[in-house]
């Protein structure tokens, strides 16, 4: 370990020129990216049926093919999954990433080549660490283990050659040998299906390992950090991992959850956000201080950028790299080396800087608040979730909102389920806080509360330790890459959770 460490560390430095040349020239990055992905799959069933040979523009590849959600690619998928070849993308497909998401009971099965693996995936992981590395020269990262809270590991029963499970376990399964001696703990607990009973095998053979790094959804982190001081019977995590120096976060906005890590840690560490799902590993952090993810364009993916407003139109329009506008909430389709071709993936970003180009996630295209032309996105309601705690003294562990609707006797209004870990003293001061927070942050929703005319004071309703959980549970969902849908423009949510507390 000790021996590897400084050559995998000096490997990481060393990319680091390769990194400038595509943050410097991201344009050109793409062109070539689009460019192999066309040529790559023109013999693919899908490449003939587009006529991909015949494609030398990007104007006509937007003009040639149409922008496809999941349900338009599943028939295609489920000949892969049946063993076909050359259907989406022109080498053996054996890998499938289960994303089962929060909008929809079905499973989404993504394809993983080894192409994406490899060009996407783990590049991109390198990627981070070389960035890390660059920005922490004296970094001790290596010489301890990185703690990944995954996902579990299935086989699919279709085919004996097709294997499936969350993104998470898919890596680690195919992750290279220095990848296993690096993390802990072994594979066999880290792709355990049942989450209760992993959470306490992890927490129990982790809390003896040297420990530097951290990765993972932050709820799902929170619930074995305090396992693991109840084992340990420590005060806080620097305690039990003196040397812990990273936590890689991603899924869900950490806003809400930063003032939670830094006491439960317990001393100051680096934390960095990076944009990884099933479909692809888009963007990371290159410092923690950065506003937003330096969008990873060398990596197997192309990109295009379609205005939310544009979403359910007929021929809905996309823009580039080059045309991109700071501050505007754009949906982002991909075309990879996993096969997905103008895949609307349903997540929202913004460019907070288009030199470099950086991005937040903003939200998800179906999780909204918009029954009164409020127009609330998960990126307002984090942002004022944290400021309702930050001036409360509060500690939100998870929390949902819907709409009231009109009645005879009151107007709408937005109810608020949430679960804390530190219950602010007044109920009612937080929620005058919170709503006060998204009108400085929405004027849409500012303008609807004007007298209380569309909207009146939030509604919110504090849950008992453990609701959330219970709820997931009774959905199939504890664990892995599983969230609590932040908003909803139904009450669907709200009600399956009344249903069972």
């Amino acid at each position: 370990m000790k021996l590897l460490s400084p050559v995998i560390s000096k490997l990481a430095r060393m990319r680091i020129w390769r990194i400038d040349n595509w943050t410097n020239h991201p344009v050109a990055a793409q062109r070539a990216v689009l460019q192999d992905l066309v040529t790559s799959a023109q013999y693919t069933s899908f490449g003939k049926k587009y006529n991909f040979s015949k494609l030398f523009t990007l104007k006509d590849f937007k003009k040639n093919i149409p922008i496809h959600e999941y349900d338009d690619i599943r028939p295609y998928i489920i000949r892969m999954m049946e063993g076909e070849e050359n259907v989406l993308w022109n080498t053996p497909v054996s890998w499938f990433a289960k994303s089962s998401g929060t909008t929809s009971d079905k499973s989404k099965f993504i394809p993983i080549s080894e192409e994406s693996l490899q060009d996407n995936h783990y590049q991109a992981n390198k990627d981070v660490l070389s960035n890390y590395y660059k920005n922490f020269p004296g970094s001790d990262l290596l010489t301890g283990k990185g703690l990944v809270i995954g996902g579990s590991h299935q086989i699919n029963k279709l085919n004996e050659d097709i294997q499936y499970g969350d993104l998470s376990a898919v890596l680690m399964q195919n992750s290279p040998f220095w990848g296993q001696w690096l993390r802990t703990p072994e594979l066999s607990i880290a792709l355990l299906d049942e989450w209760e009973n992993k959470i306490e095998q992890l927490a129990q053979i982790t809390a003896n390992e040297n420990v530097t790094s951290l990765a993972g959804v932050p709820t799902w982190t929170l619930l074995l950090l305090k396992r693991i001081l109840e084992i340990k019977n420590a005060k806080n995590i620097k305690e039990v991992w003196p040397n812990l120096e990273l936590y890689i976060n991603g899924g869900v906005s950490f806003v809400p959850y930063r003032d939670h890590f830094e006491k439960i840690i317990g001393a100051p560490i680096n934390y960095l956000e990076v944009y990884n799902a099933s479909e692809g590993f888009f963007a990371a952090q290159e410092k923690p201080a950065d506003d937003g993810m330096t969008l990873f364009t060398e990596h197997g993916v192309f990109y295009e950028f379609m205005p939310v407003e544009e979403y359910g139109k007929p021929s809905p329009q996309t823009v580039g790299l080059n045309q991109v506008q700071l501050n505007k909430n754009y949906a982002i389709i991909i075309s990879t080396t996993g096969g997905l071709w103008r895949y609307l993936i349903g997540d929202t970003i913004r460019f907070t800087s288009i030199n470099p180009y950086r991005i937040v996630v903003t939200g998800r295209l179906k999780h909204y608040m918009n029954a009164f032309g409020e127009e609330v996105i998960i990126d307002n309601s984090d942002k004022a979730i944290a400021v309702a705690s930050q001036k409360t003294e509060a500690i939100v562990s998870d929390y949902t909102a819907a709409p009231l609707f009109f009645t005879e006797n009151s107007n709408g209004a937005h109810e608020w389920l949430i679960e804390f870990e530190k219950e602010p003293e007044n109920l009612i001061q937080f929620t005058i806080e919170l709503d006060k927070a998204l009108k400085e942050t929405n004027s849409d929703y500012e303008a609807k509360r004007h007298k209380d005319i569309a909207l009146r004071l939030p509604v919110v309703k504090m849950l008992p330790k453990g609701s959330f959980n219970r709820w997931l549970r009774s959905k199939g969902k504890m664990g892995g890459q599983h969230k609590v849908p932040r908003l909803c423009n139904e009450r669907k949510f709200i009600e399956e959770i009344y249903s069972i507390l």
